[in-house]
């Protein structure tokens, strides 16, 4: 029988009082007897998706939209506003129209979805593709770019040149190998430009050449060709081969025995198989109570080395009310959702700084990296999980040998979203910081890595980094140079994919130090999520706009 709620009464001699989730009844001169509400069941539910997009008043600097609402079993609280696969704003629950000013020039497509309390968001909307007018007649080119030099290292060549001039200002650079576009970089507003063409044809002569483009895209003319001899030997990066696409936003991979590959969509929480052989994707099924909000969702997936005999996927996700670890079984193309186990639970979730990354380290232990859920005091708090990295069994039981006598393995994390293991099986973790700094760190048993007081090598509050205990990140990028989301070692080579500056770091693993730091991909294929080791010494990167997954050959080793 399901008991009902009286309501709530009190008095000096007795009476009933409903206090989170217990019913507390006294009667006076007798004890209190204490009855346990049944707590009301998550909301996992999102809103339906919104009806259709309508283009209102455009103009080459901003653009109105007006869209029809969603539903929801309890509320819609927000609408995100998406451009091309990005959210460029956000308005509360009861507006159904925004006007955006952030106006690129060309065609690209907008989309809207709802989110309701608990963080559940709505499929996108029906695309909509807006083609804003150009401001005014802008009909004149940018100068052609000057003092272009091209240098070959091997089967990659490195070239620069100084900016060209313009009227309104200089958008992008096209760079040309042999007459064919291989690459466009922004126009940031600097003074001197690099590109780096990687997997150039061995053993054979090139000529580069680079144009300037405006807002309107009138382009300038190609700049003098020069000249270069690519030499026989691979170096960085030998050959990058777009294998697949996929239109959610996908964090981490995970290689199976097989040689195919799993990932997770983190918005639709579904695990989806690529085999890189035919680039054929196959959804497997959905992760059961995942909510999406912020930067919330499917986060990580991870396979043990006994894979093969078990079939267990572990996942690191986002719930309505927690960040949480789970295990399921894959039973043929199918993910069986109900041999799922709950292994880590309770770790805060926020609408920022969720982390994470999942990995297995040598010992067999699972290791997940979560971020401070947008509470920065929490990364200090050890009977708090967020801001921390944790170590537990397979089953979710806590292993001997853990410092704090609990999951937590160490703490003063932001954000880490970056989590692999070296050749040695050191564990390293890439953190995004405040607008300061983005940090790399070489884990160790019970370090403490500053956040908050400290962020990369900068003081914020109290001691800072002089704090007696932390330790100090073994290398630190700008915020606007890093914005990493994953990290991957092959060999003695790490590599970080960034996001926000939309670049693939390379460096060279020196003792406990990153030497020869360089960035490679700048802005060749949009924003990079995810790295990934793959088969026979390659990499998997994960970025793009349109989410593609691109196999990279690496040199052989030494």
């Amino acid at each position: 029988m399901t008991p009902v709620a009286p309501s709530p009464v009190e008095s000096a001699s007795g009476g009933s009082r409903l206090i989170s989730g217990l019913l507390l009844i006294a009667v006076a001169g007798l004890a209190v007897l204490v009855v346990r509400w049944p707590e009301p069941p998550p909301d996992v539910a999102p809103p339906s998706a919104p009806g259709e997009v309508s283009l209102g008043e455009t103009t080459c600097k901003a653009i109105s939209l007006s869209w029809s609402g969603s539903t929801d079993d309890r509320a819609v609280t927000g609408y995100e506003v998406h451009r091309d696969g990005r959210v460029v704003t956000s308005v509360g629950g009861g507006t159904r129209s925004v006007v955006i000013t952030d106006v690129p020039a060309g065609t690209w497509s907008v989309q809207v979805k709802a989110r309701d309390e608990a963080g559940n968001v709505s499929a996108a909307g029906a695309p909509l593709s807006v083609t804003p007018p150009p401001c005014g007649a802008d009909a004149k080119a940018p100068s052609t770019p000057g003092e272009v030099k091209a240098t070959a290292d091997g089967t990659t060549v490195t070239m620069t040149w100084q900016a060209a001039t313009d009227d309104v200002g200089v958008a992008a650079y096209d760079v040309f190998r042999d007459g064919a576009k291989v690459g466009t970089v922004a126009g940031t507003g600097g003074t001197e430009y690099t590109f780096i063409d990687l997997g150039v044809p061995a053993s054979a002569g090139h000529r580069y050449q680079v144009s300037a483009l405006d807002g309107q895209g009138n382009a300038s003319s190609r700049s003098a060709g020069v000249d270069v001899t690519a030499g026989s030997a691979c170096t960085l990066l030998c050959t990058i081969t777009p294998v697949a696409k996929d239109t959610g936003v996908v964090l981490g991979l995970a290689s199976l025995p097989d040689g195919s590959v799993l990932y997770g969509r983190r918005d639709t929480h579904e695990i989806v198989r690529l085999d890189p052989r035919s680039g054929q994707v196959t959804p497997l099924g959905v992760v059961p109570g995942g909510a999406v909000g912020g930067d919330g969702g499917l986060l990580s997936v991870a396979v043990a080395s006994s894979f093969a005999k078990d079939r267990w996927i572990y996942v690191l996700y986002t719930t309505a009310t927690d960040n949480r670890v789970v295990r399921l079984r894959l039973r043929g193309d199918e993910l069986d959702g109900g041999s799922m186990q709950s292994l880590v639970v309770g770790i805060p979730r926020g609408k920022v700084h969720n982390g994470g990354r999942l990995r297995f380290g040598r010992d067999g232990k699972l290791y997940a990296a979560l971020g401070d859920a947008g509470n920065p005091r929490l990364a200090q708090d050890q009977r708090s999980l967020a801001g921390k990295v944790l170590r537990f069994n397979p089953d979710g039981t806590v292993p001997s040998g853990n410092p704090f006598g609990g999951y937590i393995w160490s703490l003063g994390h932001r954000n880490p979203q970056g989590l692999a293991f070296d050749a040695r099986g050191r564990l390293w973790v890439h953190e995004s910081g405040d607008g300061l700094t983005d940090e790399t760190n070489l884990i160790v048993k019970g370090g403490n890595y500053g956040w908050p007081a400290c962020e990369g090598t900068e003081s914020k509050s109290g001691a800072g980094c002089e704090t007696p205990g932390f330790v100090a990140p073994r290398y630190t990028f700008s915020a606007a140079e890093g914005a990493c989301g994953g990290m991957a070692f092959v060999r003695d080579v790490v590599f970080l994919a960034c996001t926000g500056s939309s670049r693939l770091y390379r460096a060279v693993l020196d003792g406990d130090d990153l030497a020869e730091v360089k960035a490679v991909l700048v802005g060749a294929y949009g924003q990079l999520s995810a790295v990934e080791p793959g088969a026979g010494g390659t990499l998997w990167v994960v970025g793009g706009g349109d989410t593609q997954f691109l196999r990279i050959t690496l040199p052989p080793a030494a």
